[in-house]
């Protein structure tokens, strides 16, 4: 089992920053990669982001958020980040922490994913 607690949500302006934060612990050493998603009321919960744990290799939803958001690992610490720069309100939803196991698997398929955490939630005002 792995589990997963983010933090660092909260109330920002557009335009804004915010950093969430994705601590890992249990069986970190199955993890192969690690994600974020994302759900906004009314919608399914949908791929921002995806880290390599061991060659950190990203992924991103080009369409939404690339340019914008920068996804980060520090494995001494077992956390991956979500650096969310010029935020705008479409980017309000809740943000999932995933990890997923194993190899040859989609990065972008929340199906894909092993592990969840509880999720946090982010608005952006305008």
């Amino acid at each position: 089992q792995v589990q997963l607690v983010e933090s660092g949500g909260g109330l920002v302006q557009a335009g804004g920053s915010l950093r969430l934060s994705c601590a890992a612990s249990g069986r970190t050493f199955s993890t192969n990669r690690m994600g974020w998603f994302r759900q906004a009321p009314g919608k399914e919960r949908g791929f921002v982001a995806a880290i390599g744990w061991s060659d950190g290799r990203t992924y991103y939803d080009a369409d939404s958020v690339k340019g914008r958001f920068t996804i980060s690992r520090d494995n001494a610490k077992n956390t991956v980040y979500l650096q969310m720069n010029s935020m705008k309100p479409e980017d309000t939803a809740v943000y999932y922490c995933a990890a997923q196991t194993g190899f040859y698997r989609s990065f972008q398929r929340r199906g894909e994913y092993d592990y969840w955490g509880q999720g946090t939630q982010v608005t952006v005002s305008s």
